[in-house]
């Protein structure tokens, strides 16, 4: 109430300095002319003129004419100007419980056209309240162009709606019972080190209600787990209360006209974590230079380095290591190469201990000998077939290397395969390969064993 006198205040202070300015001291500095031009004039003049009261008199009279000019709009105070009032709320009248309003509008752009002291009280004293009266309306499927309407609680205002009217479609409401699943959203944001390994909501169906055509577009509707929430600190169950329900379409798209009973529901989430601790494991790419090899490898002083890592269960324990490549191009005439490199995750693994290390690779001269592999596996052989070797399985093997590695090889772990995922019943020569994953170790092999495959 004190902000509205105040505004009166300075509206009516505003016209008084206007009139004072405008019309009392000119008109007063016209009438002091005029007894100064008809001071030779006869005497009675300037005895009339000279009265306080009849300049008094003048003045208000005056002042009067201008003010019933202005008041009457014959004269403007000053020009007519524009306020717009945006995304002001539209209140919609219909019985909720029984119809469903598509098309309607929640805000409309409110444009005021007026004097400007006309236009501040319209802003300090409007309750600026759109109404869309749908209370006659019946359901029907042929939309209905009606107009919103608005409370104008100032005189000399015009004003217009931005949109004035909408195309609405009433329809009647129904219901129907849906079963519920939930989703998890901010998965990023969830400490790497957690996974979460269950979610049982409080209730498994909620009723939703809409236009039947609405209803029809249902596939799903989810509860909403947020994990940024900041409480979610252990690897513990956690009750969460108000988990907001949502209606998706079959592709994936949120509906909006459709009412949710109960809106939220509440959720037991447990997280759990599962730690692997596996090596880090080495390859190269590129060649030496001629005569060269890797004498020995270290990351971050070590020969053999292992690091944790995290995520659901079923996904670690199938990984056995985790691999670093570096390129060792013409690399070998100095002693020895330093490398920092990043570790990156295996797939679907959350988190991983370590993200760089410090490769040192040493160099040596290469050099080569002959050694016999007697043990030989069949990869990739078809469902109901069997393979016999005809000799003796014995085929040697050239490997390349510093003296100290190749001398302290275990032929026994020197994995030589054959590859039969082309073969079928039949006698064949086939090329052993060498399945190698020590990089300070170079195979050469050109065998060729005899197979027979058969039936089982």
């Amino acid at each position: 109430m004190s902000k509205m006198f105040k505004g009166l205040g300075h509206f009516f202070k505003g016209i008084y300095r206007f009139i004072d300015k405008r019309f009392i001291t000119p008109i007063s500095r016209a009438i002091y002319y005029l007894i100064d031009k008809v001071r030779n004039k006869p005497i009675h003049v300037e005895k009339f003129l000279n009265r306080p009261q009849i300049l008094l008199y003048l003045s208000l009279a005056l002042a009067l004419l201008f003010f019933g000019l202005v008041d009457s709009q014959v004269i403007s105070l000053v020009e007519t100007e524009a306020e717009i009032l945006s995304k002001e709320p539209v209140t919609i009248l219909y019985n909720k419980e029984a119809y469903v309003v598509e098309g309607a509008v929640d805000t409309v752009d409110i444009i005021l056209t007026g004097r400007k002291s006309a236009l501040y009280l319209a802003k300090q004293l409007g309750e600026h309240e759109v109404v869309l009266d749908l209370t006659d309306y019946e359901p029907s499927d042929t939309p209905r162009r009606v107009a919103l309407t608005y409370n104008q609680t100032v005189d000399n205002i015009n004003y217009k709606l931005d949109p004035a009217y909408v195309s609405v479609v009433i329809k009647k409401k129904v219901s129907d019972t849906k079963t519920i699943s939930y989703e998890l959203l901010n998965e990023d944001k969830l400490d790497e080190k957690f996974s979460v390994s269950n979610v049982s909501l409080d209730q498994t169906q909620v009723v939703v209600k809409g236009s039947q055509d609405a209803i029809d577009k249902i596939a799903t509707v989810k509860a909403l787990v947020d994990l940024s929430n900041p409480k979610f600190t252990e690897a513990i169950s956690y009750e969460i209360d108000n988990l907001p329900l949502v209606a998706y379409d079959e592709k994936g798209n949120a509906l909006d006209n459709i009412e949710i009973v109960p809106a939220t529901v509440g959720a037991n989430i447990t997280f759990s974590t599962y730690k692997a601790t596996v090596p880090l494991k080495v390859s190269t790419t590129g060649q030496l230079m001629t005569g060269k090899a890797i004498s020995s490898i270290t990351i971050n002083g070590k020969s053999e380095y292992t690091v944790d890592i995290y995520g659901e269960k079923e996904v670690i324990e199938n990984i056995t290591s985790v691999p670093v490549i570096i390129d060792v191009t013409n690399q070998g005439g100095s002693g020895a190469k330093t490398y920092n490199v990043s570790i990156s995750k295996p797939t679907d693994v959350r988190s991983i201990s370590e993200k760089e290390a410090k490769i040192v690779v040493s160099f040596g001269e290469e050099k080569q000998k002959t050694v016999d592999v007697n043990h030989i596996t069949a990869k990739n052989l078809k469902e109901g077939l069997k393979v016999n070797l005809e000799g003796e399985g014995s085929v040697p093997v050239q490997v390349k290397g510093v003296s100290s590695v190749i001398d302290s090889l275990n032929t026994d772990n020197i994995e030589a395969y054959i590859d039969l995922a082309n073969y079928k019943e039949g006698s064949y020569e086939v090329e052993v390969k060498i399945d190698s994953v020590d990089p300070k170790v170079t195979y050469m092999i050109t065998s060729k064993v005899k197979i027979i495959i058969t039936k089982e």
